[in-house]
Protein backbone atom coordinates (compact mmCIF):
# COMPACT_ATOMS: atom_id res chain seq x y z
CA UNK A 1 0.00 0.00 0.00
CA UNK A 2 1.09 3.26 -0.99
CA UNK A 3 0.51 6.68 1.64
CA UNK A 4 1.68 9.44 2.32
CA UNK A 5 1.03 12.78 4.39
CA UNK A 6 2.73 16.03 4.68
CA UNK A 7 1.78 16.92 7.79
CA UNK A 8 1.16 20.54 7.98
CA UNK A 9 0.77 21.35 11.81
CA UNK A 10 4.44 21.69 13.36
CA UNK A 11 5.53 19.45 15.71
CA UNK A 12 6.14 20.83 19.13
CA UNK A 13 5.66 18.06 21.21
CA UNK A 14 3.79 14.45 20.53
CA UNK A 15 3.46 11.43 22.94
CA UNK A 16 5.79 8.52 21.94
CA UNK A 17 5.08 6.36 19.04
CA UNK A 18 2.70 3.82 19.41
CA UNK A 19 3.46 3.01 14.82
CA UNK A 20 5.37 0.65 13.43
CA UNK A 21 4.68 0.70 10.19
CA UNK A 22 4.80 4.29 9.14
CA UNK A 23 7.62 5.63 8.82
CA UNK A 24 8.51 9.76 9.91
CA UNK A 25 11.59 12.05 8.49
CA UNK A 26 12.04 15.37 9.32
CA UNK A 27 14.65 18.09 8.23
CA UNK A 28 16.46 21.22 10.19
CA UNK A 29 14.31 24.05 9.94
CA UNK A 30 16.73 26.05 7.84
CA UNK A 31 14.53 28.00 5.44
CA UNK A 32 11.05 29.43 5.39
CA UNK A 33 8.63 26.48 6.85
CA UNK A 34 6.24 26.80 4.08
CA UNK A 35 9.06 25.82 1.46
CA UNK A 36 10.24 22.74 3.56
CA UNK A 37 6.64 21.25 3.46
CA UNK A 38 6.18 21.73 0.07
CA UNK A 39 9.57 20.02 -1.00
CA UNK A 40 10.00 17.65 1.77
CA UNK A 41 6.49 15.94 1.00
CA UNK A 42 8.00 15.48 -2.67
CA UNK A 43 10.90 13.42 -0.73
CA UNK A 44 8.51 11.37 1.47
CA UNK A 45 6.35 10.24 -1.60
CA UNK A 46 9.61 9.18 -3.64
CA UNK A 47 10.55 7.22 -0.13
CA UNK A 48 7.65 5.40 0.12
CA UNK A 49 7.80 3.75 -4.01
CA UNK A 50 11.06 2.92 -3.36
CA UNK A 51 10.48 1.14 0.41
CA UNK A 52 7.11 0.69 0.56
CA UNK A 53 6.13 1.61 3.50
CA UNK A 54 4.12 4.33 4.87
CA UNK A 55 6.45 7.56 4.88
CA UNK A 56 5.50 10.66 6.80
CA UNK A 57 7.66 13.98 6.55
CA UNK A 58 7.20 16.11 10.43
CA UNK A 59 8.32 19.53 10.15
CA UNK A 60 10.60 21.25 13.67
CA UNK A 61 9.82 24.39 14.61
CA UNK A 62 13.60 24.69 15.20
CA UNK A 63 17.16 22.48 15.35
CA UNK A 64 17.01 21.67 18.43
CA UNK A 65 12.98 20.01 18.06
CA UNK A 66 14.58 18.09 15.23
CA UNK A 67 16.88 16.61 17.31
CA UNK A 68 14.79 16.37 20.19
CA UNK A 69 12.27 14.18 18.04
CA UNK A 70 14.74 11.91 16.71
CA UNK A 71 15.76 11.04 20.17
CA UNK A 72 12.47 10.10 21.20
CA UNK A 73 11.88 8.50 17.97
CA UNK A 74 9.04 10.49 16.95
CA UNK A 75 10.78 10.59 13.39
CA UNK A 76 13.39 7.46 12.47
CA UNK A 77 15.32 9.45 10.23
CA UNK A 78 16.50 13.60 9.88
CA UNK A 79 18.10 15.32 7.44
CA UNK A 80 20.49 16.85 9.48
CA UNK A 81 23.14 19.70 9.93
CA UNK A 82 27.07 18.39 10.52
CA UNK A 83 26.09 19.52 14.37
CA UNK A 84 23.01 18.72 14.84
CA UNK A 85 24.02 15.36 13.27
CA UNK A 86 26.52 14.71 16.17
CA UNK A 87 24.54 15.67 18.46
CA UNK A 88 21.66 13.43 17.61
CA UNK A 89 23.90 10.16 16.94
CA UNK A 90 25.79 10.67 20.93
CA UNK A 91 21.70 10.87 22.09
CA UNK A 92 20.48 7.86 20.28
CA UNK A 93 23.25 4.90 19.80
CA UNK A 94 23.69 2.90 17.18
CA UNK A 95 22.32 5.45 14.60
CA UNK A 96 24.11 6.35 11.47
CA UNK A 97 24.57 8.61 8.94
CA UNK A 98 23.56 7.05 6.09
CA UNK A 99 24.25 9.62 2.54
CA UNK A 100 25.37 13.09 2.31
CA UNK A 101 25.03 15.80 -0.30
CA UNK A 102 27.73 15.73 -3.20
CA UNK A 103 28.48 18.95 -1.64
CA UNK A 104 28.47 18.40 1.90
CA UNK A 105 31.98 16.95 1.42
CA UNK A 106 33.15 20.53 1.56
CA UNK A 107 30.31 22.92 2.35
CA UNK A 108 31.30 26.18 3.13
CA UNK A 109 29.34 29.50 4.84
CA UNK A 110 29.18 32.97 3.01
CA UNK A 111 29.94 35.87 5.17
CA UNK A 112 27.76 38.62 3.78
CA UNK A 113 27.87 41.98 4.46
CA UNK A 114 25.21 45.34 3.98
CA UNK A 115 26.41 47.49 1.13
CA UNK A 116 26.72 50.81 3.90
CA UNK A 117 29.78 48.93 5.61
CA UNK A 118 32.09 49.51 2.31
CA UNK A 119 33.58 46.22 2.84
CA UNK A 120 34.70 44.61 -0.52
CA UNK A 121 35.17 40.77 -1.12
CA UNK A 122 38.04 39.17 0.23
CA UNK A 123 39.53 35.28 -1.25
CA UNK A 124 42.05 35.89 1.52
CA UNK A 125 40.34 36.65 5.17
CA UNK A 126 38.14 38.99 7.16
CA UNK A 127 39.12 42.14 7.23
CA UNK A 128 40.47 44.37 10.32
CA UNK A 129 37.29 46.77 9.50
CA UNK A 130 34.68 43.97 10.81
CA UNK A 131 35.70 44.66 14.05
CA UNK A 132 33.22 46.43 16.07
CA UNK A 133 30.52 45.84 13.62
CA UNK A 134 26.74 44.47 14.15
CA UNK A 135 26.77 40.58 13.05
CA UNK A 136 24.23 38.06 12.95
CA UNK A 137 24.28 34.21 13.09
CA UNK A 138 21.58 31.75 11.88
CA UNK A 139 20.43 29.17 14.47
CA UNK A 140 22.29 28.90 17.88
CA UNK A 141 22.94 25.30 16.59
CA UNK A 142 23.56 25.51 13.28
CA UNK A 143 26.63 24.28 11.57
CA UNK A 144 27.10 26.59 8.85
CA UNK A 145 25.10 29.33 10.41
CA UNK A 146 26.93 29.16 13.80
CA UNK A 147 29.26 26.65 14.70
CA UNK A 148 31.67 27.02 11.67
CA UNK A 149 31.78 30.75 11.90
CA UNK A 150 32.18 31.28 14.60
CA UNK A 151 35.29 29.06 14.78
CA UNK A 152 36.60 30.79 11.84
CA UNK A 153 36.16 33.91 13.38
CA UNK A 154 38.16 32.60 16.63
CA UNK A 155 40.98 32.00 14.16
CA UNK A 156 40.97 35.19 12.43
CA UNK A 157 40.85 37.31 15.98
CA UNK A 158 41.77 35.08 18.62
CA UNK A 159 38.63 36.32 20.72
CA UNK A 160 34.72 35.32 21.27
CA UNK A 161 32.65 36.58 18.65
CA UNK A 162 31.12 39.12 21.48
CA UNK A 163 34.47 40.84 21.82
CA UNK A 164 34.76 41.43 18.08
CA UNK A 165 31.27 42.76 17.23
CA UNK A 166 29.70 45.46 18.63
CA UNK A 167 26.36 43.47 18.84
CA UNK A 168 25.99 39.63 17.97
CA UNK A 169 22.66 38.18 17.33
CA UNK A 170 20.83 34.89 15.86
CA UNK A 171 18.21 35.19 13.24
CA UNK A 172 17.13 31.77 13.71
CA UNK A 173 17.31 30.38 10.13
CA UNK A 174 19.35 31.55 6.87
CA UNK A 175 16.61 33.17 5.21
CA UNK A 176 16.22 35.28 7.78
CA UNK A 177 20.02 36.26 7.98
CA UNK A 178 19.92 37.19 4.34
CA UNK A 179 17.18 39.19 5.20
CA UNK A 180 18.47 40.85 8.59
CA UNK A 181 21.51 41.99 6.82
CA UNK A 182 19.72 43.15 3.49
CA UNK A 183 18.00 45.59 5.95
CA UNK A 184 20.77 46.94 7.32
CA UNK A 185 19.74 45.59 11.11
CA UNK A 186 23.04 43.68 11.00
CA UNK A 187 26.04 44.94 9.17
CA UNK A 188 27.32 41.22 8.75
CA UNK A 189 26.03 37.76 8.85
CA UNK A 190 26.66 34.10 8.27
CA UNK A 191 24.94 31.42 5.84
CA UNK A 192 24.80 28.44 4.31
CA UNK A 193 26.57 28.97 0.65
CA UNK A 194 23.63 26.90 -1.01
CA UNK A 195 20.66 28.90 0.45
CA UNK A 196 22.83 32.17 -0.53
CA UNK A 197 23.04 30.84 -3.64
CA UNK A 198 19.59 29.96 -4.61
CA UNK A 199 17.84 32.71 -3.43
CA UNK A 200 20.16 35.22 -5.75
CA UNK A 201 19.10 32.76 -8.69
CA UNK A 202 15.59 32.85 -7.83
CA UNK A 203 16.10 37.11 -7.88
CA UNK A 204 14.66 36.69 -3.58
CA UNK A 205 17.99 39.18 -2.57
CA UNK A 206 19.04 42.38 -3.67
CA UNK A 207 22.89 42.50 -4.17
CA UNK A 208 22.81 46.20 -4.88
CA UNK A 209 22.35 45.95 -0.82
CA UNK A 210 23.80 43.22 0.84
CA UNK A 211 26.79 40.94 -1.14
CA UNK A 212 29.34 37.99 -0.10
CA UNK A 213 32.47 39.56 1.33
CA UNK A 214 34.47 35.83 2.44
CA UNK A 215 33.77 32.46 2.28
CA UNK A 216 35.11 30.24 4.53
CA UNK A 217 37.01 26.98 4.08
CA UNK A 218 35.54 24.12 3.41
CA UNK A 219 33.78 21.27 6.04
CA UNK A 220 31.52 18.29 6.20
CA UNK A 221 27.96 19.47 6.66
CA UNK A 222 24.51 17.86 5.86
CA UNK A 223 23.54 14.07 6.25
CA UNK A 224 20.96 11.83 6.66
CA UNK A 225 20.94 10.26 10.02
CA UNK A 226 18.79 7.02 11.10
CA UNK A 227 18.19 5.30 14.12
CA UNK A 228 19.97 2.02 14.65
CA UNK A 229 16.82 0.30 14.94
CA UNK A 230 15.33 0.80 11.75
CA UNK A 231 16.11 -2.73 10.35
CA UNK A 232 14.38 -4.24 13.75
CA UNK A 233 11.01 -1.99 13.13
CA UNK A 234 10.51 -1.92 9.44
CA UNK A 235 12.41 -5.59 8.38
CA UNK A 236 15.90 -6.95 7.87
CA UNK A 237 18.28 -4.92 5.13
CA UNK A 238 15.71 -1.67 5.43
CA UNK A 239 18.83 0.30 6.02
CA UNK A 240 20.82 -0.61 3.39
CA UNK A 241 17.56 -0.04 0.96
CA UNK A 242 17.04 3.35 2.23
CA UNK A 243 20.92 4.54 1.90
CA UNK A 244 20.26 3.00 -1.93
CA UNK A 245 16.82 4.86 -2.05
CA UNK A 246 19.05 7.83 -1.60
CA UNK A 247 21.88 7.41 -3.19
CA UNK A 248 19.59 6.95 -6.21
CA UNK A 249 18.00 10.03 -6.09
CA UNK A 250 18.24 11.80 -9.49
CA UNK A 251 14.70 14.00 -9.69
CA UNK A 252 15.92 17.15 -10.24
CA UNK A 253 12.42 18.50 -8.66
CA UNK A 254 13.55 16.56 -5.51
CA UNK A 255 16.99 17.26 -5.03
CA UNK A 256 15.97 20.86 -5.23
CA UNK A 257 14.37 19.88 -1.70
CA UNK A 258 17.68 20.08 -0.26
CA UNK A 259 19.45 21.84 -2.84
CA UNK A 260 22.25 19.34 -3.81
CA UNK A 261 22.87 17.75 -6.96
CA UNK A 262 22.74 14.57 -5.59
CA UNK A 263 23.96 11.95 -2.84
CA UNK A 264 27.14 10.19 -1.82
CA UNK A 265 27.59 7.39 1.30
CA UNK A 266 28.47 9.33 4.38
CA UNK A 267 29.33 7.62 7.56
CA UNK A 268 29.56 9.04 11.00
CA UNK A 269 33.93 8.87 10.88
CA UNK A 270 33.60 11.59 8.13
CA UNK A 271 32.01 14.55 10.98
CA UNK A 272 35.04 13.88 13.48
CA UNK A 273 36.29 17.09 12.47
CA UNK A 274 32.67 18.85 13.29
CA UNK A 275 32.40 16.85 16.90
CA UNK A 276 35.83 18.29 17.92
CA UNK A 277 35.28 21.88 16.59
CA UNK A 278 31.60 21.53 18.71
CA UNK A 279 33.57 20.24 21.76
CA UNK A 280 36.14 23.17 21.82
CA UNK A 281 33.45 25.57 21.58
CA UNK A 282 31.20 23.64 24.27
CA UNK A 283 28.50 22.97 21.91
CA UNK A 284 28.38 19.26 22.84
CA UNK A 285 29.85 17.24 26.03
Amino acid sequence: MRWTLATVAVLTTISAPSFADTFRFTAIPDEDQSRLVERFSRVADYLADELGVEVEYVPVKSYGAAVTAFRNDQVQLAWFGGLSGVQARRLVPDSVALAQGAEDAEFTSYFIAHDSTGLAPNEDELPDAVQDMTFTFGAKTSTSGRLMPEHFLRQRFGEAPDDIFSRVGFSGDHTRTIALVEAGTYDLGAVNYSVWDAAVEEGRVDTDKVQVVWTTPSYPDYQWTLRGDADERFGDGFTANLRQALLDMEDPQLLESFPRSGFIPADNAMYAPIEDVAEDLGLVR
